[in-house]
């Protein structure tokens, strides 16, 4: 089977304003990889576990410690290839990052480049909006957090202004600083939970 191209677009399901990433990837590409990508597209800080989900199988990193392994319907992702999942336009799974926060994201491929590798890839295309903190609670803590951020009378203000160290700006994207932090990943080599 011949690499192609894959345009993917990727949606923090629940999210209001959405919160999205368009994305080149090779077909070929590793899950474990893919992760990789996603975290940085998105902002994350691979800080949680994490799995993709397809017909209520559950795509993650065997744990030596899990007991439950063999109990649930888990598959050892660590030689699954993207297009093992996504084979056409359209088709759709799922990524959930923090199982406590439950980040769940809508992984759906868009395109497929059918004359070859575009050699510029994994790149970020188009997006938008800022990636939510890690630890927020989830997409309604994170809801709660913006509309808290916009009252400075709010009681938990000042403990959401000191938590994020920083001003917060939901609104914020930066394609260039996304796209060379990609350039720098280095996907045959991964380091996961």
């Amino acid at each position: 089977m011949t690499t192609k191209t894959y345009q993917i677009k990727i949606a923090l399901q629940g999210s209001r304003p959405k919160i999205w990433r368009r994305i080149l990837v090779p077909s070929d590409l590793l899950l474990p990889d893919f992760h990789k990508i996603i975290q940085t597209t998105m902002g994350w800080t691979n800080s949680h576990l994490h799995q993709f989900i397809k017909n209520r199988t559950f795509y993650s990193l065997k744990m030596e410690e899990d007991d439950f392994w063999e109990d649930m319907d888990n598959v050892d992702y660590s030689e699954i290839k993207v297009s093992d999942l996504l084979k056409k336009i359209d088709d759709k799974i799922v990524y959930e990052y923090d199982f406590g926060d439950g980040w769940e994201h809508d992984i759906i491929l868009e395109k497929i480049e059918k004359d070859g590798t575009n050699e510029n890839i994994p790149t970020c295309l188009a997006g938008k909006n800022n990636c939510p903190p890690e630890d927020c609670g989830g997409v309604w803590g994170y809801i709660n957090m913006l509309e808290v951020l916009k009252d400075p009378s709010h009681e938990e203000y000042d403990e959401y202004v000191y938590w994020l160290g920083d001003e917060f700006d939901p609104a914020y994207f930066d394609i260039t600083e996304i796209n060379e932090m990609l350039e720098m990943e280095d996907f045959g080599c991964f380091d996961l939970f």
